[in-house]
């Protein structure tokens, strides 16, 4: 599951571990729940009912209304692949409105990068995930949904296999859930600190032990759920809306305490994202209830908290502090040039999409090879087209955390270097601490190992320094990278991207790094100078992209289906006479069985190996003998107790 806390969570244990995340404490040295009475305790179990708020994108211009009803009246399966980036849903595929996401990618489930709120439902191509406290500050994808403050905790309870069904809440709702929380936690601590020492406990320090008979019995309930609220429709995601054109400003409530504020059409335009720029410039100290400001290609999330600031208060702001905005045309950012090195096509970018394909989606389109999948979708004649598109191009940082720890959303300044290709449907359970991803238009260098959906085309050094300050990483500050930096990468071997990693996170390897500026003025100019090889360019570009389109819908691929059955399984399947079950310690996907039927296997070798919840877990034989059968192959799935091999005592080596 996302947490460190075991089934019988106390009840205090929820203060402030937002999503369900808080670890029991080491100096509780009882539980506490034992205490206190089952009204006090969360219902806890495999069959789950989640609160959400509306927003902030279940809108027409991506899915279809009913799209709310069908997501409160299915039931979706936690994926194995969960951990605490977020919980993968096994269930029906949305009903899109739209062919496509155009620039962002080739799928409808793909828009211009934006922030994300702790909890959003993200729609990753056809396959939801709901985002945990460890999620991607940013990302490319709809988010229809968001779940309640008050309800984040049972994200940390979920596991492979359990159940979720999903419950519209009204604001209102989802506010006397949170404060009633509070208040029954807030109580607890009070009525343990009093038992123990005869002062107040606060609500987030361990609880002390303590006789049940000492604690009082009139503590107030935990709340549950109230009934669903009716008259919800995907119109109540938006708090305003005015304006037309590159002018129009929308604010979308994005759960309980953020609020999205988008500009203009749904296009890539460094201008918009000046304008971006500039509002949070103004919002930085307007209002001490701001938590955090989040930028993304086109809209600002706001994060509040939710007990000083409500949604309609933190859009009024929005609002007010966009129509006192100054003309952006003079408008001029610190810069730097960051020379980067690139391992092309990299061993680990290679080995990441073939893992995908056979753990997850065996028919993708843009497998075995990404390069030659970006060259197919823009209309290249060869891959070497493609790779000298990403060394000659200029990419401009919009946003940073896009995929965890100061990764950068970059796109090229030229437009005649925007390679455009889809995301991944659904993301990839695993990629290669800095890889480096084109998605849409934009380039991304991840910033850790974890999940994601860019398509690959190699491998750079570190966006982030754990362990010490050195040139490149300065004191206070251990990611690289600045919003509008220019990355420009030059290539390296596979062998020489592994020592410069090594290398850079101990200050023997210093990225290059010069000081700049980036005027808006001059760029709309180059732009003015250039059209018309640039519409020459998206001309050929987006008849290649509609190619790929059709052969996709034409062959099946255009959609993934999460939620098809897997064949069941006897969990007393036989087993030859006088040998020894080993069976699945754990839903999740075969990766590697690297024995053969008839192979002599010695007690702890490794007989075959699970990827569940980004980990990989292996299945060894409990003594020596020889495999007399096998039961799984790579790429399929298995639930916990399925059996996967027998071994046979007798057939040990001499």
């Amino acid at each position: 599951a996302l947490t460190d806390v075991p089934a019988g969570v106390e009840a205090a244990a929820l203060a402030g571990a937002e999503a369900g995340v808080q670890a029991s404490s080491p100096a509780v040295a009882a539980p506490i729940g034992a205490m206190l009475p089952p009204e006090c305790l969360p219902s806890l179990g495999h069959a789950w009912t989640i609160g959400v708020l509306v927003g902030p994108q279940p809108t027409a211009e991506f899915l279809e209304p009913a799209y709310l009803d069908d997501l409160c009246t299915a039931e979706f399966t936690v994926n194995y692949d969960s951990a605490r980036t977020g919980v993968r849903l096994n269930g029906p595929a949305p009903r899109w409105t739209r062919e496509d996401g155009g620039e962002a990618g080739l799928h409808p489930s793909n828009v211009h990068d934006n922030p994300y709120a702790i909890g959003a439902l993200d729609l990753t191509g056809d396959q939801p995930i709901l985002l945990g406290p460890d999620g991607p500050s940013l990302g490319g994808f709809v988010c229809p949904v968001v779940v309640a403050v008050g309800e984040r905790w049972k994200l940390g309870q979920l596991r492979p296999g359990d159940t979720v069904r999903f419950q519209l809440l009204a604001p209102a709702q989802a506010t006397a859930l949170r404060e009633g929380e509070e208040r029954t936690i807030a109580a607890v601590a009070e009525a343990a600190g009093d038992v123990r020492s005869g002062e107040p406990a606060s609500a987030d320090c361990a609880l002390p032990a303590a006789p049940a008979s000492v604690l009082p019995a009139s503590l107030p309930a935990l709340p549950t759920l109230p009934a669903p609220a009716a008259g919800l429709a995907p119109a109540d995601a938006i708090l305003h809306d005015s304006g037309e054109g590159d002018e129009r400003i929308i604010v979308r409530r994005s759960g309980e305490d953020a609020v999205l504020i988008e500009y203009g059409p749904m296009k890539l335009d460094i201008t918009l994202r000046f304008r971006v720029h500039v509002l949070m410039q103004a919002l930085e100290d307007a209002d001490p209830a701001i938590v955090d400001l989040t930028p993304g290609i086109r809209s600002l999330q706001i994060h509040f908290d939710p007990a000083r600031m409500t949604a309609e208060q933190a859009c009024e702001l929005a609002v007010s502090a966009d129509a006192a905005l100054p003309p952006l045309e003079d408008v001029t950012v610190p810069s730097r040039i960051v020379h980067l090195p690139l391992s092309w096509d990299d061993p680990q970018t290679q080995l990441a999409a073939r893992r995908y394909q056979e753990t997850t989606r065996p028919d993708a389109p843009w497998c075995p090879s990404n390069p030659e999948f970006i060259r197919r979708i823009n209309g290249l004649d060869s891959i070497d087209d493609v790779r000298d598109i990403v060394f000659d191009a200029d990419y401009l940082v919009l946003g940073l955390g896009d995929v965890y720890l100061g990764a950068p959303v970059a796109t090229p300044v030229d437009p005649r270097h925007r390679l455009v290709t889809t995301k991944y449907n659904p993301a990839r359970p695993w990629t290669p601490e800095n890889a480096v991803g084109i998605g849409g238009a934009y380039l991304c260098v991840y910033g850790m190992e974890g999940p994601g959906g860019y398509q690959f085309v190699g491998r750079t050094t570190q966006m982030w320094n754990p362990l010490e300050p050195t040139a490149t990483f300065k004191p206070g500050k251990p990611w690289l990278l600045n919003f509008f930096d220019q990355l420009r990468f030059y290539p390296v071997s596979a062998d020489e991207i592994l020592k410069m990693r090594d290398d850079c996170l101990r200050g023997r390897f210093n990225v290059e790094i010069e000081e700049t500026t980036f005027c808006l003025g001059d760029y709309l100019r180059f732009l003015k100078e250039n059209e018309e090889s640039i519409a020459a360019f998206k001309q050929h570009q987006e008849q290649a992209f509609e190619a790929e389109h059709e052969r996709w819908v034409e062959q099946g691929l255009d959609t993934f289906v999460s939620d098809e059955p897997r064949p069941a399984f006897d969990l007393a399947d036989e087993v030859p006479d006088g040998c020894a079950a080993v069976k699945a310690s754990i839903a999740g996907a075969v990766w590697k069985v690297p024995v053969a039927e008839g192979a002599v296997v010695e007690e702890g070798e490794t007989l075959a190996v699970l990827e569940s919840m980004k980990m990989e877990f292996p299945l060894v034989a409990d003594s020596a003998g020889t495999v007399r059968k096998l039961y799984v192959k790579p790429g399929e799935t298995v639930e916990y107790g399925q059996l996967v091999a027998a071994v046979d005592p007798a057939g040990a080596a001499a």
